[in-house]
């Protein structure tokens, strides 16, 4: 399966052939490059295909085993309860009576078939990802069942969410930013292997592949019921899934079929660590970088701990700052214990236990119903971006993935990093 595409830079505006990971292409002011269909309208697939059946916007050079693609309905009792007609569930997880089979419980598997699908069958490299949990957890499990050589970097305090629900392949491996190290830590981290030779970095939001990925949440919603909703609801810790769904918004617009609207993007951060919520009120481009100790501190609080991004793509043109204006969105934020009892409200209408972060963006919803802001008929998206893992953990037996790899952020280094990836390199069962 291969898709015919360009990819595109939103400063310069100029268009190339992607190459192998190609994630900037130069530009003297930092940009996005964004994916240019040849094929303008979509035609969704069978749902065997599982992601795939998206596949004529997915920069796909080959098709990969395994996937799930999002399931959209009518949420009607939750509707009822939050007081809202027309509320579209758009659920990425696993619930298999819905059809939807996410074992890792995540949209972030979204986003992980579709990047390993851009790589060619001839790729000889390790990809490396840095991640809070949610996309390590997916990165891990697409490669452990393709072969692809990965090295995954998650900060130690989240090491609890390296479960799966099938041993992992050697090819994987697992490299932990220690003691007090944020998500933020393990992007430095991650950075130093991924300048290493054979080590290729994945990319995060820069990586098209990644994005468009994510942007199927939006198609699902969208080919489900027939037009492009007036609201969308998200949690996020960087934006990348907000950013994908706007861009995914803008492709069907100019397919044609589903309207001109775009959807006001309305997404969420859980309190007390909101740096985009701060940064957006303020009105400027400019993020305002959070200090690290304070931020730490937060983010050892918060209920979604995957919420936790200091550094995201917020100013770069075509990133969250510019979806925001242009889609007339808007940041909110969530108490914990808004979140904590959204879920709770969830799993007593819909019947499936949803993840923190999915909680917090169906928080946000309920309170800006309650604020009036939301009319009663309007077409309402709302991305449950996890669920079923509590399901998962009760009816599978769970193998967790252990660290290779241990630095403290005050050694992040170049020379310890080469220490720690060379001492791994030597054992017998690392390969490439």
């Amino acid at each position: 399966m291969k898709t015919e595409y360009t990819i595109k830079c939103l400063k310069c505006g100029k268009s190339y052939t992607d190459g192998i990971m190609t994630l900037t292409d130069g530009c003297n002011e930092p940009a996005f490059l964004r994916t240019v269909y040849t094929k303008k309208r979509i035609s969704p697939g069978d749902r065997a295909l599982g992601l795939y059946m998206y596949g004529d916007w997915l920069p796909l050079r080959r098709s990969i085993r395994g996937s799930s693609a999002p399931v959209s309905y009518r949420g009607e009792k939750l509707g009822e309860k939050i007081g809202v007609k027309n509320l579209c569930i758009t659920f990425n997880g696993y619930w298999p009576e819905r059809g939807v089979n996410m074992t890792t419980g995540t949209f972030k598997e979204c986003e992980a078939y579709s990047v390993c699908a851009r790589l060619p069958e001839s790729f000889d490299q390790t990809l490396v990802v840095s991640s809070a949990g949610n996309t390590a957890r997916a990165f891990a499990r697409v490669c452990s069942e393709n072969n692809i050589p990965l090295i995954v970097v998650i900060p130690e305090r989240n090491l609890d969410v390296m479960w799966f629900t099938e041993p992992v392949n050697p090819c994987v491996k697992l490299i932990v930013a220690g003691e007090d190290s944020d998500y933020t830590d393990a992007i430095v981290l991650a950075d130093f292997i991924s300048g290493m030779e054979g080590f290729v970095a994945e990319g995060g939001a820069k990586n098209v592949a990644r994005r468009d990925g994510m942007g199927t949440s939006m198609l699902s919603a969208v080919t489900t019921f027939g037009e492009i909703p007036h609201y969308y609801f998200q949690a996020i810790g960087s934006g990348t899934g907000a950013i994908a769904a706007w861009e995914a918004n803008l492709r069907l617009i100019e397919d044609g079929r589903y309207g001109k609207r775009k959807a006001r993007l309305y997404v969420s951060q859980n309190a007390p660590f909101t740096p985009i919520y701060d940064s957006w009120k303020r009105g400027s481009r400019e993020f305002i970088e959070p200090d690290p100790h304070i931020a730490r501190a937060q983010i050892g609080t918060i209920y979604a701990k995957v919420l936790s991004n200091r550094k995201p793509p917020y100013g770069i043109k075509g990133g969250l700052y510019d979806a925001l204006l242009d889609t007339g969105g808007d940041v909110l934020k969530v108490e914990n214990q808004e979140a904590e009892a959204a879920a709770g409200l969830f799993r007593e209408t819909e019947g499936i236990d949803i993840a923190p972060e999915a909680a917090v963006a169906l928080a946000s919803l309920i309170n800006r119903v309650k604020e009036g802001e939301i009319e009663e008929e309007a077409l309402i998206m709302l991305n449950i971006t996890g669920g079923g893992m509590e399901r998962l953990r009760r009816e599978k037996k769970l193998y967790y993935l252990k660290p290779t790899g241990r630095v403290i952020r005050k050694e992040i280094s170049r020379e310890k990093v080469e220490e720690v990836i060379g001492e791994i390199t030597a054992k017998k069962e690392y390969r490439r």
